[in-house]
């Protein structure tokens, strides 16, 4: 895949977008119950407090263990969101349905089931979308999303899943000409291939949305990306208040942002996704959940990371109080 290479310091610095808040999507995290089933009310006091902080949930994402969810499991935490989200906007990922049925139609069918609950869908990677060519890639985008209010497309890294792809450029350049895609959610992890879709995207269509996915460079919102981030699962009351000192121009916005860095540093390790225990962890450790249990076959992290994880969060929570003052 060619990309752009490494920009000169000079170039990045006229990247730069000041005083501007980012469209702000946190993939929130599902946690599960002793037998092995979502816990939905977890999950619905989540959704509540993401909706409260000013950002807009993603369900069945990879934060939400998708992969692991039944077509049965992942329609009843669409419900669930629905109705936590009492009107409110939401984004759902939506990976083929089961069934015989072309490929495209088996994704159509699931975005037709989100988009009557009210959610906004994200057509999720799957292996047999990793399979298509570029050209059949586009070809199903365009059939699923026509005619829809509007659908987002979703390009992943194989750090996350083994099944996952970045597109080439020329790909995504013909994904944003699509009518029916609003955006992408673009995670590689590398800036480098981000700031090429942002310049793809300010030449051929400047009112789609890139979403950064890279929750190890989450200042990417300093160069016009949006966010749909599982980091901000972890705590998106501070990603919230990060998001209006960058707005407004505030200094302190830096500070948080390294700290919130340096929790996406720490929980995006390899194996990355073992992040999504990581996030159990630290909720439970912020008191938002009471336990941190996730599916038996997902990976873990070892007990010894919380002491750490409360250092981070001892971070942020100073921080915050400071922005609390001076605001």
């Amino acid at each position: 895949m060619a990309t752009m290479g490494h920009p000169t310091c000079s170039k990045l610095k006229s990247l730069i977008v000041t005083n501007r808040s980012p469209d702000a999507i946190c993939a929130v995290l599902l946690p599960f119950t002793d037998d092995e089933q979502p816990d939905q009310a977890a999950l619905f006091t989540q959704i509540e407090r993401v909706t409260r902080a000013g950002l807009v949930p993603a369900i069945n994402m990879d934060t939400g263990f998708v992969q692991h969810l039944s077509q049965c499991q992942r329609r009843a935490v669409l419900a669930a969101a629905a109705q936590a989200c009492k009107g409110k906007r939401f984004v759902v990922g939506a990976p083929p349905s089961d069934g015989d049925a072309t490929l495209p139609a088996r994704y159509r069918e699931e975005v037709d089931v989100i988009i009557a609950a009210g959610g906004t869908p994200i057509v999720f990677p799957s292996l047999e979308l990793s399979a298509l060519s570029e050209d059949a890639v586009v070809a199903l985008h365009a059939q699923v999303t026509r005619d829809t209010p509007g659908c987002l497309a979703f390009e992943l890294g194989r750090a996350f899943v083994p099944w996952g792809r970045i597109y080439e450029s020329a790909t995504a350049a013909r994904l944003m000409e699509l009518p029916g895609l609003l955006g992408l959610k673009h995670s590689s992890l590398k800036r480098e291939v981000e700031w090429e879709r942002l310049a793809l995207r300010t030449r051929i269509r400047p009112d789609f949305k890139i979403y950064t996915g890279n929750d190890l460079a989450i200042d990417m919102i300093t160069y016009g990306s949006d966010y749909l981030l599982g980091l901000a699962a972890f705590h998106p009351e501070a990603f919230s208040t990060r998001d209006r000192l960058w707005a407004d121009g505030d200094g302190q916005f830096f500070a948080l942002d390294d700290a919130l860095q340096a929790l996406g540093d720490f929980a995006f390790r390899a194996p990355v996704p073992a992040y999504r225990h990581s996030a159990a962890q630290f909720l439970k450790l912020r008191g938002v959940i009471s336990h941190d249990r996730i599916p038996r076959d997902a990976p873990r992290r070892p007990a010894s990371d919380v002491e750490i994880l409360a250092g981070i969060e001892a971070r942020i929570a100073d921080l915050l109080a400071d922005a609390a003052v001076t605001r």
